[in-house]
């Protein structure tokens, strides 16, 4: 099967990735679970995929490099694709990204995150597990910066995941290494090209931290992502990447320009058949702010359980709001797969039992009843006759 009837399967099952590798079965991600949908695919399949894929020239990169990454519309969706090498031969990553972002609402998040926003200057970290939709919310927080207001956003993307279209902001899409050869080289350029917003899909080395902070120093809103599992983790990361003679700076630098921290995990509520982020966010008061300087990450967390006035969210509390929400929007893919193109690889397991026919009608069983004359009595001597 070719990559676009592979995704067609995976869409049809509303997976979230499709995981290829040579000699193992299709395997899928479906509400948060692996599971096994198809045959072995040969590496030598695998192979004439990814070239097709790749292209000449960036095949030749792949060969040298041992991966690469991807984001193209197929089938319909946009994907979001990492190509690599395992001892098996070629491997595939495949995530599958809903069709559209554009408000917090239609990401099933809370509207107090919209108050990120409406910072003009400084920095907001969206951070969380891999796979936890930390592209998705920065994708609904630009989303929500689009609609409202008149700025001129530039973002970093290694690779581009959603397209935006200008409406009251103007948004420039820049795509490394496709059109610049680093993060670190992309965020200087971009200081030169008057932004209002500046968008960084993923902080990962000390210099691009570095470069980060200092873009949210000099007057830009600047909106990151990284890898963490609450939100004093991911500033205590930030802290750690640079030598201990600089850590107090930093901090302070760190404290000064930060607006907020969002750090998201997804849940998957039964009842309603959908994965959702539960989120911890921190946002910079003045005891933030204090506990930031002076490095103590660790009481952070009672920060955001007394920060309530001031927007913060424990993922305890955020919870519990979340089991009060009713009104869930469902992120669909872009593309309606006919399920004839998914048949022959679909699970038992994940396809719903067919609903009953109804029984069909037995004629011997009527009784004729005159509308004119109806004696209950008898009607009732009829029923009981014909059920003996």
């Amino acid at each position: 099967m070719v990559l676009k009837e592979l995704i067609a399967t995976a869409c049809s099952l509303r997976a979230s990735d499709l995981h290829l590798e040579a000699g193992t079965p299709l395997v899928v991600r479906v509400k948060g679970e692996l599971v096994t949908v198809g045959e072995t695919l040969p590496g030598a399949r695998l192979i004439e995929i990814g070239k097709e894929l790749l292209g000449a020239d960036a095949w030749n990169q792949f060969v040298a490099r041992g991966s690469a990454d991807v984001s193209i519309r197929i089938a319909g969706a946009q994907c979001r694709i990492n190509v690599f090498r395992t001892v098996r031969g070629i491997a595939m990553a495949v995530r599958l990204l809903t069709s559209s972002v554009d408000s917090l609402r239609a990401c099933n998040l809370h509207p107090d995150l919209r108050k990120l926003i409406d910072a003009r200057t400084g920095l907001i970290v969206v951070s969380g597990p891999t796979g936890s939709g930390k592209s998705t919310t920065l994708a609904a927080l630009i989303g929500e910066l689009n609609a409202s207001c008149a700025r001129n956003i530039i973002t970093i993307e290694s690779p581009l995941e959603y397209l935006f279209a200008n409406r009251r902001s103007y948004i420039r899409q820049r795509e490394v290494p496709t059109h610049s050869p680093s993060f670190e080289q992309a965020i200087i350029d971009a200081l030169r090209e008057n932004p209002d917003v500046l968008v960084i899909t993923e902080m990962r080395t000390p210099e691009v931290m570095r470069l980060t902070l200092n873009a949210a120093e000099t007057g830009q809103l600047v909106l990151a992502t990284m890898h963490s599992s609450t939100c004093a983790e991911a500033l205590s990361r930030i802290s750690m990447a640079f030598s201990p003679e600089i850590q107090g700076s930093i901090l302070a630098q760190l404290a000064d320009c930060l607006v907020g921290v969002v750090c998201q995990r997804l849940d998957f509520l039964a009842d309603y058949q959908l994965r959702v982020p539960r989120c911890e966010v921190l946002m910079a008061s003045s005891a933030a702010k204090g506990t930031i300087r002076a490095g103590q990450f660790s009481q952070l967390a009672t920060v955001i359980q007394s920060g309530a006035e001031h927007g913060m969210w424990s993922f305890d509390r955020y919870q519990r709001w979340m089991a009060q929400k009713k009104d869930w929007e469902r992120p669909s893919l872009a593309a309606t797969i006919p399920e004839e193109r998914a048949a022959a690889v679909v699970p038992a397991a994940l396809v719903s039992a067919p609903k009953a026919k109804p029984p069909a009608k037995d004629a011997s069983f009527e009784i004729s009843i005159d509308e004119e004359e109806i004696d209950l009595a008898e009607l009732a001597k009829k029923i009981d006759a014909k059920t003996r």
